[in-house]
């Protein structure tokens, strides 16, 4: 939760990039975003500060339900990787495949809540929608169950990977970071924080255009809300979807938004295990604490 809410300004400007046609660039500007501040200074200017913040409602409901899906469905995979086969579950390898699994899980039990988290922060002014149970209701009515779902194949393809790849660079970096980064004090917590970041650095750039597709085809059916922004395309599919957006803006449009996508992927992925081991952490403690009450209570009981 705290994590989502630091970083959702990121998301807002990241998800307004990828939805834009028009070329991202400062020096040669076309549509109506071009750069990271000159669209914080547009969006404050247009729509306040809250702006940052839309949709983050089902932002936040996306997080506690992705996180707890994830890392549950990873230490039980990893569990049964450990007593089913001969592998050694703490290897990069394992966590990589481990952990795709888990987040294609999370994915699928999460999906409308992304769905809904994108048409919030993508709307501008006036809104279309005016709060959750409203979009709900609306896209249920008008568009049927299965909106709901729009951009989950390429976000399943992407999915797999990219989270794999996190866990992956996670455990790589960890080991590389010496003994000193498993230990239960602040300089373990902060070794999580720098490991995490350049995981999610990495597997973000990584797999970043399935992203953007996912994102294009989450707002189809919504153009009508997106016309004050610039150029508005409607796609068929994700290999359409691809295909159209090659024509039109060539292959660095597969990387619009890569740059607030990228901090926001440092953040985010450092501080999501930064707070997963440090309450780990905090739980093992308490067991421990536990567990030296009942002996000493047994003790004195005899």
């Amino acid at each position: 939760m705290v994590t989502r809410a630091l970083i959702s300004p990121f998301d807002v400007i990241k998800i307004r990039f990828q939805l834009q046609i028009e070329r991202v660039s400062s020096r040669r500007p076309e549509g109506k975003y071009w750069g990271i501040f000159q669209a914080s200074r547009r969006i404050y200017s247009e729509e306040g500060l809250s702006a940052f913040w839309k949709g983050h409602i089902p932002a936040q409901l996306l997080s506690i339900c992705y996180g707890a899906v994830q890392f549950v469905s990873f230490e039980f995979l990893t569990e049964v990787v450990h007593k089913s086969t001969p592998y050694d579950s703490r290897t990069s390898g394992v966590h990589f495949f481990c952990g795709g699994l888990a987040a294609c899980s999370a994915t699928v039990a999460c999906q409308p809540l992304d769905t809904l988290r994108t048409r919030f922060a993508a709307q501008g002014e006036p809104k279309v929608y005016s709060n959750l149970r409203y979009a709900v209701s609306t896209m249920w009515r008008f568009e049927g169950p299965m909106t709901f779902y729009r951009g989950l194949s390429p976000t399943l393809v992407a999915v797999f990977p990219y989270a794999g790849l996190q866990f992956f660079f996670y455990n790589v970096f960890k080991q590389l970071s010496g003994p000193s980064s498993t230990s239960r004090d602040s300089g373990g917590n902060v070794s999580s924080l720098i490991c995490g970041s350049g995981a999610g650095m990495i597997s973000k750039t990584l797999t970043y255009p399935f992203d953007l597709f996912k994102k294009r085809l989450q707002v189809g059916g919504f153009e009508k809300a997106r016309a004050h922004f610039g150029k508005v395309q409607t796609y068929k599919g994700l290999t359409d979807c691809a295909v159209q957006i090659t024509k039109e803006e060539g292959i660095r449009g597969f990387f619009k938004g890569l740059s607030p996508s990228l901090l926001k992927a440092a953040l985010s992925t450092g501080l999501t295990f930064f707070w997963y081991e440090f309450f780990l952490n905090v739980m093992r403690n308490i067991k421990e604490e536990r567990r030296t009450d009942d002996l000493g209570e047994d003790h004195n009981g005899r």
